[in-house]
């Protein structure tokens, strides 16, 4: 470790969306900014996300009401950062850097090009604000001074690193969460709060593929590639929740935007009841189907769900490998049931190696909404470390965008 000590206004922790981001802001209203990171990457988890276009917003987020689109302990924590930064503000930077980009569908805006265009867009932003980077760059040891009563401020951040000892009043962590280990996530953040006393909500993979152990997957692997529009929902009563969206089957579970957006949602050993025709009351289909057809129960069932889905749900059950006129009333009755409410229990997810973010992290009953400062003086959490995760479709990124501008400004 080397011995030099260098001062700065504002240390970022985390070359990120929220790290990056926040830095070129903060270097741009006239503070001197070192942003540090232990990869010799930037902003790797915008680089491979949206497919390597970069979902970099989400045009329908509400901005009086973001927390609909949000959880976390305290779902509404985020509403200030996120109404004082709207989408539409971030946009007119992606815009201003000459950035084509388009709509896919609900709002969900990704580059024209490669994501790339969005991670050298935030370094631009950085250079403009005379931001120091220092990349690969370890961090050792972490110790706080509070201020003494004859000196200004409210103490200062000593940290050791590889590259010498920096001194700062004002610390961002900006290290994101578990998820996507092999670009380099860890737990630093995490680590970093407890250390000065603050909570942390047990982190979890969220937007993750579920998975379905044992015998009971085994007439479904089979479909493994299909993909269909379904309703999904999970829990009961006041904590139901529902999406519309595509569903995919993998060898080991179910994938697909559907089911990433009720990861979030779902706990442990709860099912999921899945509608795989929604807008149709299959029942009232096959009743007519009875009615008028000599065709198989598969052949009717393939006109209202994939033919691959169909065969799967007909095959297990003798009483439907017949003509729809022949087949018993109950025996529709029962297969319309399945179509329109499966029920099934997830035994797992896929973990952080496949999460695209991590639900939990800082708890927000110890950080400022206006500021994300925490109530150890001088320290910020900004992004995903922060318990706060976004809905599948560019809301995560805005989070990332509006915390740290919250933060940025309040530097």
């Amino acid at each position: 470790m080397s011995t030099a000590t260098f001062q700065f206004d504002v240390v970022v922790v985390g070359a990120g969306a929220a790290g990056l981001f926040c830095a070129g802001v903060a270097g741009q209203r006239g503070l001197k900014v070192l942003l540090v990171d232990h990869s010799e990457k930037v902003g790797e988890k915008i680089r491979i996300s949206g497919g390597g276009r970069a979902n970099f917003t989400n045009r329908d987020l509400d901005v009086r009401a973001p927390q609909r689109h949000f959880i976390g302990d305290n779902p509404n924590f985020c509403r200030s950062a996120l109404s004082r930064y709207a989408p539409q503000q971030f946009i007119e930077l992606v815009q201003k850097h000459g950035i084509a980009f388009h709509e896919k569908h609900k709002g969900q805006l990704f580059c024209d090009g490669s994501s790339q265009q969005i991670v050298d867009m935030l370094l631009a932003e950085c250079a403009a604000g005379g931001v120091t980077r220092w990349q690969p760059c370890k961090l050792g040891a972490i110790a706080f001074s509070p201020a003494t009563a004859d000196a200004a401020g409210a103490g200062s951040y000593r940290i050791d690193s590889d590259r010498g000892v920096i001194e700062t009043p004002k610390l961002v962590i900006a290290t994101g969460g578990l998820s996507i280990p092999q670009i380099g996530a860890s737990d630093f953040g995490y680590r970093l709060a407890e250390q000065f006393g603050l909570r942390v909500v047990t982190p979890r993979p969220a937007l993750v593929p579920l998975t379905f152990g044992g015998e009971g997957w085994a007439p479904y692997a089979e479909l493994a590639g299909l993909a269909l529009p379904v309703r999904i929902e999970t829990g009961a009563k006041k904590e139901k929740m529902a999406f519309l969206e595509d569903l995919l089957f993998t060898h080991r579970g179910l994938s697909g935007p559907a089911v990433l957006q009720i990861s979030s949602y779902w706990k442990p050993g709860a099912p999921l009841t899945i509608d795989f025709a929604p807008g149709t009351d299959v029942a009232e289909a096959l009743g007519e189907a009875k009615l008028r057809s000599k065709k198989r129960i598969a052949n009717e069932l393939a006109t209202l769900v994939p033919s691959r889905l169909a065969d799967a749900w007909v095959g297990q059950d003798p009483a439907l490998q017949r003509p729809v006129n022949e087949a018993a009333d109950k025996a529709l009755a029962a297969l319309s049931e399945r179509i329109a409410r499966w029920q099934i229990t997830p035994s797992g997810t896929e973990g952080y190696k496949k999460a695209e973010v991590t639900a939990g992290g800082v708890d927000t009953r110890d950080l400022s909404s206006q500021t994300m400062e925490s109530k150890q003086p001088g320290l910020y959490f900004i992004g995903e470390v922060v318990d706060v995760t976004g809905w599948l479709g560019g809301y995560n990124f805005q989070w990332a965008w509006a915390s740290a501008h919250a933060c940025a400004t309040a530097l």
